[in-house]
């Protein structure tokens, strides 16, 4: 008897990846690409129309971004498995895409060959978790929740704004967003709004992009 076909939904942005993944994709006997989105948005109909059995899903794109579109399609189809597939290795990035409902957490330099083991085991039920996304999933759990008025003011700090700004572009006092200043640095056990910023773009709590 002949085995069925793992069918794959590729969703990213970029063409040359997309036509990277279709290439490894297809050297293999037991995959097919069904799908390639360019979108979020085109993920969700896409999966609607093809209902694949695993999906390959960036975090940035336009429209609707990945996390965004991990949930829609978990949403309407619980049982959906997805793999990240991302550039971002920040330790919030990763927590933000599994907790959405992503099955695990894969880097864009993960080796063909293990990007299609890793499909396999997830399609066969598994969970793998590469042990560096793992290790640092463990330590985004021992970090303080920062609430989410303190990251709208995270990231117009992020982007140059002065408390003055922040306060009018939040619509908040200059002392509430002083206090919320205060409480982000408390948290991340710092001093310097510069460095929480550093750190904020590292751990992928706010994008500059």
């Amino acid at each position: 008897m002949e085995r069925r076909l793992i069918r794959i939904l590729v969703v990213d942005d970029h063409a040359l990846l997309r036509a990277g993944l279709d290439a490894s994709i297809g050297a293999e006997s037991d995959m097919q690409v069904v799908a390639a989105a360019t979108t979020g948005k085109e993920a969700l109909a896409l999966f609607r129309q093809h209902q694949p059995d695993v999906t390959l899903m960036d975090l940035k794109m336009p429209v609707m971004g990945g996390v965004e579109a991990i949930q829609a399609i978990r949403g309407q189809f619980p049982s959906a498995r997805v793999i990240v597939l991302s550039t971002y290795e920040g330790d919030e990035d990763i927590y933000r895409a599994l907790a959405a409902g992503a099955t695990t957490y894969l880097l864009k330099d993960t080796l063909a060959e293990d990007l299609v083991r890793v499909i396999r085991d997830v399609f066969a039920g598994g969970r793998p978790l590469p042990a560096p996304v793992a290790q640092r999933l463990a330590g985004r759990m021992l970090q303080p929740e920062l609430t989410a008025r303190e990251l709208d003011v995270l990231r117009l700090i992020a982007k140059g704004m002065r408390n003055k700004e922040i306060a009018a572009q939040l619509g908040i006092s200059d002392e509430t967003t002083q206090g919320h200043v205060k409480n982000i640095l408390l948290k991340f056990g710092l001093h310097d709004r510069t460095e929480a910023v550093t750190v904020a773009l590292r751990r992928g709590i706010v994008h500059l992009d």
